[in-house]
């Protein structure tokens, strides 16, 4: 239980330094979220649009740029954390590979990839709210952090999944942003008139939106599209690991025999192993 333990806590720490040496998606966060942010509430018209909030059978009446700041915060933070677990996946897969082989728990590694994106996610999700709450006051600033929060496991999901996936990073991207345009634009009554339609209760983020507009608009928790939103985000969480365990048990069956003992007893001497069968591609060495 203590080498499981200590091996968990390895891959945990290796996961998140892995995020935080990606400055790119460092700066996005930094800056591309509040501008998005800022020019979906000073840009859009302020008229009123009504919104059908499902929870309450009803619908409300909102400013229009306060719904596009929702629906585009929803969309920014979807996007980043999606991109963010796509290209931590893809480029450590070669990587995680070779953990495995050297006997590292399969399972400790997608635990790992798990605890980075509910980081990732609950902190970016904690800076959108706000930098939202600068431009107007929610009537349930806490709620509007938890259904940012349930987008961005969505879609950090989404992330995993397609990187196990796929082989093409511009496939996986091209996929992201496609799914996520098609899922928010057609959840906002500015975009789509016909925002109301049942249909939509069968898109990723239904359930986030919804709680995103129901925070911001009334004193009512939508546990059941709350509830809908979480079970997307686990759906798309074990997908991924799903899948990313299938991908690394392959190869570790045609070469389970290759691994000695000793590398198996101890974590550290897994990951050393791992390091010195294959040289890391330049990509992996400066992310590990």
């Amino acid at each position: 239980m203590r080498r499981w333990t200590s091996c968990l806590a390895t891959a945990v720490r290796f996961a998140v330094i892995e995020q935080l040496r990606n400055r790119l998606a460092l700066v996005i966060v930094v800056f591309f979220i509040p501008l998005w942010i800022t020019l979906g509430y000073k840009v859009m018209a302020s008229d009123p649009v009504r919104f059908f909030v499902r929870p309450a059978k009803r619908s409300i009446t909102m400013d229009g740029n306060v719904i596009s700041q929702m629906s585009g915060a929803l969309h920014a933070l979807g996007l980043i954390v999606g991109f963010m677990m796509f290209i931590a996946t893809a480029r450590s897969a070669s990587f995680d590979r070779r953990l495995v082989l050297a006997g590292y728990p399969r399972l400790c590694l997608a635990l790992a990839k798990f605890t980075a994106l509910v980081l990732v996610a609950a902190v970016v999700a904690v800076y959108g709210a706000a930098w939202m709450r600068v431009y107007w006051r929610p009537q349930q600033l806490l709620l509007l952090a938890v259904g940012l929060f349930v987008g961005a496991l969505i879609y950090g999901g989404m992330g995993v999944m397609l990187a196990a996936c796929l082989r093409s990073e511009l496939a996986g991207m091209f996929l992201v942003i496609m799914i996520s345009f098609i899922d928010l634009s057609l959840q906002n009554p500015i975009a789509n008139p016909t925002a109301d339609s049942p249909l939509l209760r069968f898109f990723p983020a239904y359930g986030a939106m919804q709680t995103v507009v129901t925070a911001g608009g009334l004193h009512l928790v939508p546990w059941h599209e709350l509830a809908l939103g979480i079970l997307w985000a686990t759906g798309m969480m074990g997908a991924g690991m799903t899948a990313f365990g299938l991908r690394s048990r392959s190869r570790r069956a045609d070469n389970a025999t290759t691994a000695p003992t000793g590398e198996r007893s101890n974590c550290s001497t897994a990951v050393a192993a791992s390091r010195s069968r294959t040289s890391p591609s330049p990509q992996h060495g400066d992310q590990h």
